[in-house]
C-alpha cells in the first residue's frame, strides 16, 4: 500500500508540474493554444500550438518562469461547471483544443466539466486555469523545485492523428527528490553511452539505410557472427528441450490471413498484397498460421501430443517512420517463435516447462533480474470459461513453481487467451518487455484444429504461442546495451587479438594467431604497420576481450602477454594455460560485469 501511495503522490507532483509548465508558456506566449499535459513515467509533458517554433534555449527561459511560479506558492483549486457554461468559458478563453476535448466529454455523457485554477494566495487572483480532472498537490510551493528539469522539444500530432495539426510538445523530468532526479539523469547519460545505435556503428555490427528502406536491418560480419552464435545456442537448446524445427514460407494467399483474422484486425500493420496468378498474396506478419497448416496437414492423435514446433521466422510489419528506433523498433525482424499444441491434461506441465526454459535462456545470456506479469480474461473474449480458468491457473502455478516474482494484470489479456510476459532488467536497471507465453483459443477454432482423443472422438487442442527472446533484432539491441558492447567471451565476435610489439616478431605473432584460429577461436591479427600504442588503443575501442601482446621475451619463452579488456589486468601465460582460461570461460558461459 505504501508503494501505491508514493506512486500516487509522484503522479500528483508530475501532473502539477505540467500545469506550471503550461502557465509559464502562456506567460511567454499569451496567444498559445493548450493541448494536453499528463504525467508520464519519468515526468510530464504538455502540447502547445505556438506562434513560432521553439528552440532549445527557450527551455531555460521557461524553466526560470516555472521556478518563479513555484516560489509564489499558488494554490491548486478545483471546481466543476455545468457543460454549457464550461463551453461558453472555453470559447471566451479562446482555447480551441480544450473546447474540442470538452465537446467530446459532453458527447460521452458528461454533465459537468472539471477545471483547476492556480490562485495567488496574497490577493486571490487567478493566475492560470486549465480544464483538468486532477489530482494535484495542494499548491505550487509543495513542488520540489530542484527535482525537475525540462529536457526536450518534439512534434506531436493533435490526438495522435497525422491528419491533424502538429503541436509542439515540451517534455520534463520530475521526481519527488533532487537525489532521484540526479540518479535518473546519471542513468540517462549512461544509457547514451550504451546506445546500441552508436555502438553498432562504432563496433561495426549493423546498419540501417534510409534510402534502401527504413526499419530494415543490415547485419555486418561481426554482428552476423554474434547472431549466428545466438541462433546456434537457441537451436541446440530447443532440440535438447524437446522442440522440433520447422521452416515456413514468407508469403501466403489472402485466404490464410482471412482465416486467421489478420486481414480483419491487423491489416494496417501488413504490407500491400502482391498479385500472383490473379490471387492476392501477403508477406507474413506472423508465423502461427503456417504452423497450423503443418498441424492440419495430417490427422492427429493424442499420442502425438504435445507438439513443440520452433522457428526463427522472419516477418514484416508496417511501423510508422516516427516510431522506428534502431534495432528496437523495425519493419522486418526474425521472431524467436514457437508453438506448443497439446491436450488439456498436458497444459500444466507444458507451461511450467516453457517458463523454466525462458528463464534458462535469459540467465544464460547474463540476465538475472526478471519479473512476470500475468494478464487475465478481458470483458470481450473468445473460448470457454473453463479453458480460461485452467490456462490462467497454469500460468500462476508455473510462476510460483519457478519462484518468480509476478503481478496480476486483471482483464489485461488478449481477447483470445491469457498470457504471461517476462520483463527483464538490464545492467542500468531499465526494464524491457521481452518473453511472452500466450494462450490462443481463437486460431484453433478458426482453423478447426482437432485431435483424436483416447475416447476415439475429436477434440480441440490447446495452442500456446511462445517467444523467449522476442525477436533477434530487439534482443541483440538489448544485448549490446546491457553489455555496453563488451560482450562475454562466448558471444564476442572477436575473442582475442594478437599484437606483435614490432615487425621483428611478426612470425611468432602469426604462429600464435594460426594456432588459435585452428583451435576454433575467433581471433584477429594486427600487424606492426602502426605504433604499438595505436594498435592497443584500437583493440581497446573494439572491446575485444583479450589482447595477446608478443615480443622478444614471449617468443623466447613460448608465452603470450595477455591483457583483459574487462579487468585491465595483464598476465603472462603459456599457450596451454591460456587455452584453459578461454575454454573454462566459454564452457561456463561466464558473463562478467555488464
Amino acid at each position: 500500500m505504501a508503494k501505491e501511495n508514493i506512486s500516487s503522490n509522484l503522479d500528483k507532483i508530475r501532473h502539477s508540474f505540467s500545469h506550471v509548465l503550461a502557465q509559464a508558456v502562456l506567460e511567454m506566449f499569451p496567444e498559445a493554444k493548450l493541448g494536453i499535459g499528463p504525467a508520464i513515467d519519468n515526468g510530464f509533458y504538455y502540447d502547445f500550438e505556438l506562434p513560432r517554433t521553439l528552440i532549445p534555449e527557450d527551455l531555460k527561459i521557461i524553466e526560470k518562469k516555472m521556478k518563479k511560479i513555484i516560489s509564489q506558492n499558488q494554490k491548486f483549486v478545483s471546481g466543476k461547471q455545468p457543460a454549457d457554461k464550461a463551453m461558453d468559458f472555453l470559447k471566451e478563453y479562446n482555447q480551441k483544443y480544450k473546447l474540442e476535448l470538452a465537446s467530446d466529454l459532453i458527447k460521452s455523457g458528461e454533465k459537468e466539466i472539471c477545471f483547476y485554477e492556480n490562485i495567488q494566495p496574497e490577493n486571490g487572483s487567478i493566475k492560470f486555469v486549465d480544464m483538468c480532472a486532477g489530482p494535484h498537490v495542494e499548491s505550487t510551493g509543495k513542488l520540489p523545485v530542484k527535482a525537475f528539469k525540462l529536457y526536450s522539444i518534439a512534434g506531436a500530432y493533435w490526438k495522435g492523428d497525422e491528419k491533424n495539426l502538429m503541436l509542439q510538445r515540451i517534455y520534463g523530468y520530475a521526481f519527488s527528490r533532487k537525489e532521484d532526479l540526479d540518479d535518473y539523469l546519471n542513468k540517462i547519460e549512461e544509457a547514451k553511452k550504451r546506445d546500441h545505435r552508436k555502438l553498432g556503428k562504432d563496433l561495426d555490427l549493423f546498419s540501417v539505410h534510409e534510402k534502401a528502406g527504413p526499419g530494415l536491418i543490415y547485419w555486418h560480419p561481426k554482428g552476423a557472427r554474434i547472431r549466428h552464435i545466438i541462433e546456434t545456442f537457441w537451436k541446440e537448446a530447443h532440440i535438447k528441450n524437446g522442440y522440433e524445427m520447422v521452416y515456413t514460407p514468407h508469403i501466403g494467399r489472402s485466404w490464410l490471413w482471412e482465416t486467421s483474422g489478420h486481414l480483419g484486425f491487423y491489416r494496417e500493420n501488413m504490407y500491400a498484397p502482391m498479385n500472383i496468378d490473379e490471387e492476392e498474396y501477403f508477406i507474413k506478419p506472423m508465423n502461427c498460421p503456417f504452423h497450423i497448416m503443418i498441424y492440419n496437414n495430417s490427422k492427429r492423435s493424442y499420442r502425438e501430443l504435445p507438439m513443440r514446433w520452433a522457428e526463427l521466422g522472419t516477418v514484416y510489419r508496417y511501423e510508422h517512420s516516427g516510431v522506428l528506433h534502431g534495432l528496437l523498433r523495425v519493419r522486418g525482424f526474425t521472431q524467436d517463435d514457437a508453438h506448443i499444441i497439446c491436450t488439456p491434461e498436458q497444459i500444466q506441465d507444458e507451461i511450467i516447462e516453457a517458463l523454466r526454459f525462458s528463464l534458462f535462456m535469459w540467465k544464460s545470456f547474463g540476465f538475472e533480474d526478471i519479473k512476470a506479469y500475468i494478464a487475465t480474461k478481458p470483458d470481450k473474449s473468445v473460448g470457454e470459461k473453463s479453458r480460461w480458468d485452467q490456462a490462467t491457473k497454469s500460468l500462476i502455478e508455473a510462476a510460483e513453481k519457478e519462484g518468480l516474482s509476478f503481478e496480476m494484470d486483471e482483464g489485461g489479456g488478449a481477447f483470445y487467451g491469457p498470457k504471461i510476459d517476462l520483463k527483464i532488467k538490464d545492467a542500468i536497471g531499465r526494464e524491457w518487455q521481452m518473453s511472452t507465453i500466450q494462450f490462443d483459443f481463437n486460431l484453433p477454432e478458426r482453423f478447426d484444429m482437432k485431435y483424436i482423443g483416447q475416447d476415439g472422438k475429436e477434440h480441440r487442442p490447446y495452442m500456446v504461442h511462445r517467444a523467449l527472446l522476442g525477436s533477434l533484432e530487439r534482443f541483440f539491441g538489448l544485448l549490446v546495451e546491457h553489455y555496453s558492447g563488451s560482450f562475454p567471451l562466448w558471444i564476442s565476435p572477436v575473442q582475442a587479438v594478437v599484437i606483435p610489439v614490432s615487425d621483428n616478431f611478426d612470425a611468432y605473432g602469426e604462429k600464435v594467431y594460426t594456432e588459435l584460429k585452428n583451435k576454433g577461436y575467433r581471433v584477429e591479427y594486427v600487424s606492426a604497420d602502426d605504433s604499438l600504442n595505436k594498435r592497443i588503443r584500437k583493440a581497446e575501442l573494439s572491446k575485444i576481450p583479450y589482447m595477446l601482446i608478443v615480443g622478444e621475451k614471449e617468443e623466447n619463452d613460448k608465452t603470450v602477454s595477455v591483457r583483459s579488456y574487462k579487468t585491465k589486468d595483464q598476465k603472462v601465460y603459456k599457450m596451454v594455460d591460456f587455452y584453459k582460461l578461454m575454454n573454462d570461460e566459454i564452457k561456463n558461459k561466464e558473463t562478467g560485469p555488464a
